[in-house]
């Protein structure tokens, strides 16, 4: 049973930090680009980040450069979302979603597995 958890949102100032997590099992973990995607209220789902199952190569939605770190752990089975320098309009779920090989797409549709999100709300 392939399952994704995350975990690590709260609230937080603006300008502050969080980190999140989401634990993977039941798939080889470092056989699949991983992603992290992202729904504020009355929005879409907006494509984040994605590594590639390696761990070396990473994407960024422009808005996200410089702030956002995204990061794999193999010996955890778990991938990581720094995020630094937060603004109110990155109060969203965040959701971890598998690829199903090792190709990074946006298109959210093309994930087969998502966990069930973790909210992060940035405000004063």
């Amino acid at each position: 049973e392939v399952q994704l958890v995350e975990s690590g949102g709260g609230l937080v100032q603006p300008g502050g930090s969080l980190r999140l997590s989401c634990a993977a099992s039941g798939f080889t973990f470092d056989d699949y680009a991983m992603t992290w995607v992202r729904q504020a209220p009355g929005q879409g789902l907006e494509w984040v980040s994605a590594i590639r199952w390696n761990g070396k190569d990473t994407y960024y939605a422009e808005s996200m450069k410089g702030r956002f770190a995204i990061s794999r752990d193999s010996a955890k089975d778990t991938l990581y979302l720094q995020m630094n320098s937060l603004k109110p309009e990155d109060s969203a779920v965040y959701y971890c979603a598998k690829s199903p090989g090792d190709v990074v797409v946006v298109e959210t549709s093309d994930y087969d597995y998502w966990g069930q999100g973790t909210q992060v709300t940035v405000s004063s």
